[in-house]
């Protein structure tokens, strides 16, 4: 992947002049797909009380440090070329969509949470809200090959789960009911496809392959392979895809026509 972006990098440069500085400090003078993603994630991030000189290395050393966050950024990359029709290059992602940037800096965040520098994790956490409009807690747990399209208004709270292979659409929750402790967010399992403006709230289970549509309120757990849909949502029908993520029809299926 790393070879096949620097080929559409040269390429992109050859059309459009005017890009070259974003492109050769982000791809072309670099050496890796890590070293590219703080580069990107710094450019976007940097502020007055964390400019670009510190946080780059910081950025930079985790992806170095930590390959499989670099492995789960090539999935993300792919499923976003694979399944959005709009993208017709995996560079695009890479430079200029906001849900992947922001995955990857929650990506980097869920890292320092886990290696106890919370206040820093927190940070990233801030200052991604801040540019991306996307606020996703450190302490979620996220999988790989995600596509988060247009991402604006998307919210993960701290004990949500995302599986691998999920595909969500902007202005989504994935919130609490109140002020309990403990496990208190959704679990989305892999192959789910949430609906533009799905607000799926408490301690419930979205199961394998099913899809919620758009502006629902799931209050209660969804069965792998259906459909629901309303407010509060209720099973409209089974799922007319093994894998509605991938397939990404977001039309609502009638009842019993999987």
């Amino acid at each position: 992947m790393w070879e096949s972006l620097r080929t559409e990098a040269r390429r992109l440069v050859a059309e459009e002049s005017e890009l070259t500085p974003l492109v050769d400090d982000v791809i072309l003078s670099r050496t890796s797909l890590a070293s590219a993603l703080g580069t990107r994630l710094a450019r976007r991030l940097a502020r007055a009380d964390m400019p670009r000189e510190m946080l780059e290395p910081l950025l930079t050393g985790v992806f170095e440090e930590h390959p499989r966050i670099v492995h789960s950024a090539m999935r993300d990359l792919r499923a976003m070329f694979e399944r959005d029709p709009a993208c017709f290059s995996l560079l695009e992602p890479l430079l200029f969509f906001k849900g992947f940037l922001a995955l990857t800096t929650y990506r980097v965040s869920h890292q320092l949470w886990l290696d106890q520098r919370r206040w820093l994790a927190l940070y990233l956490q801030s200052i991604s809200s801040e540019s991306f409009a996307v606020d996703i807690h450190p302490a979620a747990c996220i999988g790989c090959g995600i596509l988060l399209d247009h991402a604006t208004s998307f919210v993960v709270g701290e004990t949500a789960i995302i599986e691998d292979d999920v595909s969500i659409l902007h202005e989504v929750t994935l919130g609490g009911t109140g002020k309990e402790t403990g496990n208190r967010h959704p679990i989305i399992r892999s192959g789910v496809l949430l609906g533009a403006g799905a607000k799926i709230l408490g301690r419930v289970e979205i199961g394998t392959g099913a899809k919620v549509g758009a502006g629902s309120v799931v209050l209660n757990d969804v069965p792998a392979h259906t459909t629901v849909a309303g407010v509060p949502a209720v099973i409209v029908g089974e799922s007319s895809e093994e894998n509605p993520a991938i397939e990404m029809n977001q039309k609502l299926d009638c009842r019993g026509t999987r």
